[in-house]
């Protein structure tokens, strides 16, 4: 398992000059108002790469100022239309926060079943990401860990787990329970007949270690039906998860999706706004 890192690993060793900094909120509400904004351009950049099949798959952020409940999308809403104002606050009790939350509050039940359980046990873990991805899906059927055989994928040396317990629709809290504990500590997991999901401390280390995940399951299924690919020793692949597979490595390697929607979109977060009004034109 990688150590929680706050900045690039080994920095000097991939980098001249000094990393970037996570950003600095003057307050709650402003960072409550970023999150909302990162979290809706997650689901655009899902909706994009098409990780959609139909109303399933969600993505949540623990709410920084009601650390208990956190935001996701509204049930039925294309990941590619959904804006920070559509977004709807949830509880550990399943309770939509209405005055807090987007007009469609119609929360899909497998997405609280999933999340929640993920947040109560993981107060480290401020997004996470679980959609039914192609690559992820088929991959998902062999019920069977990643081998290291690229170096993108050994971001996930030791790091990612194996649910293979599939039980229908996630609609218990004993289920989502149970994808909890085979997550662990780690940031991701395959859910065996299901999807993938992972789990993070930023908005951008979950969507860029989902889409690496997502293309690695890609890579991997190529690979093993031209041949027997060769593997990364182990020793070799920490080394590169130690660099690659950290949260600041994700958030860093995240970013420059979301500073492109921007500039396609030409829509920025407005920080000087304080929160109250979010996007910059």
């Amino acid at each position: 398992m990688p150590a929680p890192a706050t900045d690039m690993a080994h920095s000097s060793d991939v980098a001249v000059g000094t990393p970037p900094a996570l950003p600095k909120f003057t307050s709650k509400v402003q960072e409550r108002a970023f999150l909302k904004f990162r979290l809706a351009q997650a689901f655009r950049i899902f909706g994009k790469l098409g990780y959609d099949e139909g109303v399933a798959g969600h993505i949540t952020v623990r709410d920084p100022i009601r650390t208990d409940c956190f935001w996701v999308n509204p049930f039925g809403k294309h990941f590619s239309m959904i804006q920070p104002n559509d977004l709807i606050l949830v509880d550990k009790h399943s309770q939509v926060q209405a005055a807090e939350s987007g007009p469609n509050r119609l929360l899909n039940k497998a997405a609280f079943m999933i999340h929640a359980a993920i947040h109560e046990a993981r107060p480290d873990v401020h997004c996470a990401a679980h959609s039914h991805s192609v690559y992820g899906r088929a991959f998902s059927t062999l019920g069977k860990p990643l081998t290291m055989i690229t170096q993108d994928s050994c971001a996930f040396y030791d790091d990612h787990a194996v649910y293979n317990q599939y039980g229908g629709l996630v609609l218990g809290e004993e289920e989502g329970a149970k994808i909890a504990e085979t997550l662990g500590p780690r940031k991701a997991a395959i859910l065996q007949n299901h999807g993938l999901l992972v789990a993070t401390g930023s908005v951008e280390a979950t969507v860029h270690f989902f889409i690496t995940l997502e293309k690695t399951c890609q890579v991997q299924l190529l690979a093993e039906a031209a041949g027997k690919p060769l593997e990364i020793p182990g020793e070799d692949a920490a080394k590169v998860r130690d660099v690659t597979g950290t949260n600041y490595a994700g958030w860093f390697s995240g970013k420059p999706l979301f500073e492109l929607m921007e500039q396609r979109e030409g829509v920025s977060f407005d920080w000087d706004s304080r929160g109250t009004d979010t996007l910059k034109k």
